[in-house]
């Protein structure tokens, strides 16, 4: 039955597609995706898909809208070529923190892309640790959702930690870190910060709950600029923290971040391959966990009509 499914990877992150690949014994599927002179993206599947059930492997990060616009045109081009179904496997949904309307006249984005990827022509799609949960109701298609709880709460259980604090970078975080608090059987501690602007800068207010000498792991949905980590491990730093560790599930990591990370007193930050890490591995104190097992097994449940849910019990 495996041999019915297609896997296939845009031009963001081959590698992660190919470990997927590996995880499922499968060869990836054969596909050209380039530019033209005029910066038109051009995809051609170089493989029979008709009748077959196809994922296509693509986060929408940086550049964003170049990955944005080529998963669009991979879905249109194995629609057209009469793929039975065709899943959009994103595991990192870019526009996610663009989900509401927090100010006057401004757009929500996320809802828009999931406009243009169904659309598109994807029957389905598959991602991890959204931004917001609201966003899986932007599709009218099904969503399922992966996250990535559940490898950083093994890599930090097999540390075997005792006084060990776990906190929220903020209050939209505090659900998914108390998930994680409760698994490694720790108290949960919250920042609350405000936004200024739209510039991605950050001023911690308060930290709510005791963290003076214990030590704290960080934890939020992905690490951009690291402002608000820095400033969140400073807070912590002059509230007693004994050692301050951090982690997320999408280590975008743009501008300045990782020099940020070097400076700050975090001494490890543990982070998966949602999307491409270039050469953030040579900075000692960044951890990648690959997600491919996890992305694999649920392509192969979607494929063969296996619950996710059971995944995670």
């Amino acid at each position: 039955m495996i041999d019915e499914m297609r896997i296939f990877t845009g031009s963001t992150h081959p590698a992660l597609a190919l470990e997927v690949c590996d995880y499922l014994k499968i060869p990836p599927g054969k596909s050209e995706v380039f530019k033209f002179s005029n910066e038109n993206t051009f995809v051609r599947v170089l493989e029979n898909v008709r009748g077959r059930d196809v994922f296509i492997i693509q986060p929408t990060s940086s550049p964003v809208n170049d990955s944005l616009m080529e998963l669009l045109i991979f879905i249109d081009t194995v629609k057209r070529a009469s793929a039975d179904r065709i899943t959009a496997v994103i595991p990192y949904y870019g526009y996610g923190r663009s989900d509401k309307k927090d100010q006057p006249r401004v757009p929500i984005t996320a809802r828009l892309v999931a406009d243009l990827i169904t659309t598109a022509g994807a029957d389905r799609v598959l991602t991890m640790d959204l931004h917001a949960g609201q966003i899986q109701g932007f599709f009218n298609i099904p969503v399922d959702e992966l996250t990535a709880l559940y490898s950083l709460r093994d890599y930090f259980r097999n540390k075997g930690w005792g006084n060990l604090t776990v906190v929220a970078t903020d209050i939209g975080i505090s659900k998914r870190a108390r998930d994680l608090a409760h698994m490694l059987n720790s108290p949960l501690a919250i920042i609350e910060k405000r936004r200024l602007g739209n510039n991605d800068n950050t001023e911690t207010l308060n930290v709510i709950g005791d963290v003076s000498g214990r030590r704290v792991l960080t934890m939020d949905d992905e690490i951009d600029t690291a402002g608000s980590l820095v400033s969140a491990a400073l807070a912590l730093n002059e509230l007693g923290a004994s050692e301050i560790y951090s982690c997320c599930t999408h280590p975008i990591f743009s501008g300045s971040a990782i020099e940020r990370i070097a400076s700050c007193p975090v001494k490890e930050v543990v982070v998966t391959n949602t999307v491409p890490l270039l050469g953030e591995r040579q900075l000692e104190k960044i951890i990648v966990l690959s997600v491919a097992p996890l992305i694999g097994e649920a392509i192969y449940r979607i494929h063969t009509g296996q619950s996710i849910g059971t995944m995670f019990k």
